[in-house]
């Protein structure tokens, strides 16, 4: 039963419901007489304008799972968490001057199609089977599962109605129209989302500081909480091993960031899809200014939280609570971004997954000569399985953690190393073979399951570097145990166009800059 939200609140969620989905089949519609082909369906016609590629990519990454993962960890943690945001935006610019102009070149649909193009096909079955694995159990189910524990927070909504809502919702409008639906009505989401965690910010912000105004609030904060406000934690914080120190900056958190940005098919898809190289790289830019902003939305209502409402637990409740805060009206529009973003990152993982699924297991090994229109169908089917799946499990695999940003994290690293090797090895060094490349990303596993068992007190981050040299070493071993010769299916790079425009490279300058102050104040 409903019982924080009023009428007006709820006229304004059936408002951005109607527009988004009017959105989503407006931009879906083809002309008479076309049928939609795999490339209209999963990569929009390689059509999207830079704007687009911008704020689908943020729409994809901030979901249930950054909003109330990482105001949950702002409030167990402090503004530190800032850091996965702030260094995105560096990592952005290095994808799209480095990784990008490879990817486009070589006209890929998937990740795992240019490890195939790049190794065998032994290494593109193994990593779809990994990447299908990993966006069902975790990617999905992590925002089914924050996303309802937000709704049921502010609404009283059993969280199994919740995350069926949810699910629904989302199928609703982005199965049918695919990428294109996906990223068009994610311009209008990120508005969204941006519009409501500046509102949530500054009310509580307000609150705090009471008469004196925002300036005034966030004064106070600094004062009653000043521990939340060490962007480079000391070993002697209980928040530690989440954010070992100097490693933030120097350690795992790169190889962290450019698997994330870099190889992960629900991110690289959306630039995939754009008009060209230039569009992609300057959408890229675009979601580098926004990660930059993103903390003052995600991380600060976490913080005042700890100020406005100490002994929170699980402490991903902070946002919800938060929520609590604001007037009618104002709450329908936070709940309708919130609501938003869980919609906008469900949508896109489930697209990513159906193209996964579509290209690099169905048409691959199940019928390669399965037509356009059958491909789409199948595309369909499998998101709507996906769905069903993560609903089922969503609960029990999420639900056990205090701070499910920091569990999703964890979880991911153990597979992390590998897949940056696979890549950075494939793109850059043409003696690199395929079975280097599954060694590499079977070691990662193993190794960061025994330093997980032995070495429990081993910071995350600091195991992602660690591993990720061992690896390297390993798949440097393996390569000239096999003769280490060149490749005949080595990248030529002197074919590649890495050159990007001067806007580029200053937006690219600023950010350096921006970063540069944030750290030199907060240190």
């Amino acid at each position: 039963m409903i019982n924080s939200l009023n009428w007006f609140d709820l006229s304004i969620l059936a408002l951005y419901a109607g527009v988004l989905i009017f959105i989503a089949y407006y931009v879906s519609r083809e002309k008479a007489g076309h049928e939609k082909t795999a490339e209209d369906y999963f990569l929009a016609s390689k059509s999207l304008p830079w704007w687009a590629v911008g704020t689908s990519l943020i729409a994809a990454n901030i979901s249930a799972e950054q909003i109330v993962g990482m105001s949950g960890a702002g409030y167990a943690a402090g503004i530190a968490i800032a850091s996965y945001e702030w260094m995105s935006a560096i990592t952005l610019f290095i994808v799209g001057k480095y990784f990008l102009p490879i990817f486009m070149a070589k006209g890929i649909y998937t990740m795992p199609q240019f490890l195939e193009n790049r190794y065998d096909r032994r290494v593109r079955i193994v990593m779809s089977i990994f990447w299908l694995t990993l966006y069902v159990l975790v990617n999905l189910t992590s925002i089914l599962y924050l996303g309802a524990l937000a709704i049921e927070a502010v609404t009283g909504v059993d969280m199994v109605y919740a995350m069926i809502g949810l699910a629904v919702f989302s199928f609703t409008y982005s199965i049918y129209g695919g990428m294109k639906a996906v990223a068009f009505t994610d311009v209008f989401q990120v508005t969204l989302l941006v519009l409501g965690g500046l509102l949530i910010t500054y009310l509580g912000l307000e609150k705090i500081g009471g008469d004196q105004g925002i300036v005034h609030g966030f004064k106070t904060l600094l004062d009653t909480v000043p521990e939340k406000f060490d962007l480079i934690l000391d070993p002697s914080n209980p928040q530690y091993q989440n954010l070992p120190g100097i490693s933030v900056l120097i350690g795992g958190m790169w190889v962290m960031n450019m698997s994330y940005w870099g190889f992960n098919q629900y991110i690289t898809q959306r630039t995939l899809a754009a008009k060209s190289l230039q569009e992609a790289q300057k959408g890229i830019a675009l979601a580098a200014y926004l990660k930059v902003l993103m903390p003052i939305i995600v991380v600060l209502p976490g913080v005042a939280a700890a100020s406005l409402i100490p002994g929170l637990s699980p402490s991903d409740r902070a946002y919800p609570e938060m929520m609590k805060l604001l007037p009618h009206g104002l709450l329908g529009i936070v709940f309708a971004s919130l609501v938003a973003a869980i919609c906008a990152s469900l949508s896109s993982k489930v697209n990513s997954i159906s193209t996964l699924f579509t290209m690099d297991i169905y048409k691959l090994i199940i019928k390669p000569d399965a037509s356009e229109s059958h491909l789409v169908n199948v595309g369909r089917t499998a998101a709507t399985i996906s769905l069903i799946i993560a609903l089922v499990v969503a609960k029990p695999l999420i639900g056990k953690s205090d701070q499910a940003f920091q569990f999703i994290q964890d979880f991911t690293a153990y597979f992390t190393p590998g897949i940056v090797l696979m890549f950075l090895f494939g793109f850059f060094w043409k003696k690199a073979t395929a079975t280097s490349a599954l060694v590499a990303g079977i070691s990662s596993i193993l190794l960061s399951i025994a330093f997980k068992e032995f070495y429990p007190s081993l910071p995350f981050m600091d195991r992602v570097g660690l591993v990720f040299l061992i690896c390297a070493a390993l798949a440097i071993i393996v390569t000239y145990a096999a003769g280490g010769k060149d490749q005949e299916n080595a990248i030529d790079l002197k074919g590649i166009n890495f050159k990007t425009e001067p806007v580029y490279n200053i937006a690219c300058a600023g950010v350096v800059v921006v970063l540069i102050a944030f750290y030199s104040i907060w240190w």
